[in-house]
């Protein structure tokens, strides 16, 4: 069992937890952790690169000059790899990398990435998360009251405008409902934040699946 500290937006601790390692998974899977995070970088790999290859630079496709008699190497067209302004040998052409995983597979990577920041201590759960309005410097003194100065991802039960819009200026805090919580996203993190909605949704989500 983890027992893990509530706190308030003051940084006082208000109540506790008592968290099962067995409700995410029991153990950390690393080789199936591995394999999501490949997946989330591939996915957000922007695969447009291209360049022009032989067939598709302007020119005569005529053979230069004769093959043998002239004294100079032999070359084909002007469009060819070995001439100023023709095409690109091994031409670049634009590519999906994009890779999936069974969505049983995705959620346990998920419950791995958390179980792994749950036993290195970077796991901070807050009672709630309410501001009147979208401001950087009431999210900034939250983090601070919290003692996070890493970068963070702040997981909350269900997209908030007010909250989202004070962490647009933030470069290393992210915001993520938990529905769309993945274990690319977790471990690009050092920090994660969760409102206590959102821990307890995570917890009882997993055990409805086990149960189906």
């Amino acid at each position: 069992m983890i027992n893990l500290a509530v706190y308030n937006q003051d940084g006082q601790e208000v109540e506790s937890l008592e968290v099962n390692e067995s409700a995410l998974g029991g153990s950390v899977r690393y080789a199936l952790l591995k394999q999501a995070i490949v997946m989330y970088q591939a996915n957000n790999r922007v695969g447009t690169a291209a360049t022009k290859g032989r067939s598709m630079v302007a020119g005569s496709g005529r053979k230069l000059y004769r093959q043998k008699g002239t004294g100079y190497a032999r070359v084909g067209n002007s469009r060819t790899g070995k001439r100023v302004g023709g095409g690109v040998t091994f031409a670049k052409v634009p590519r999906d990398f994009r890779k999936r995983m069974p969505k049983k597979q995705r959620r346990l990577a998920r419950d791995s990435a958390i179980l792994a920041k749950l036993q290195s201590n970077n796991v901070v759960v807050v009672d709630r998360l309410a501001f009147g309005k979208p401001r950087t410097k009431d999210l900034q003194a939250v983090l601070k009251n919290l003692k996070i100065d890493r970068s963070c991802l702040v997981t909350v039960g269900e997209y908030d405008r007010n909250l989202c819009k004070s962490a647009s200026n933030l470069p290393r805090i992210a915001v993520m409902p938990v529905a769309q919580l993945n274990a690319g996203e977790i471990c690009r993190h050092k920090k994660m934040l969760f409102t206590k909605e959102a821990f307890l949704s995570v917890l009882e989500k997993d055990r409805a699946e086990e149960n189906q």
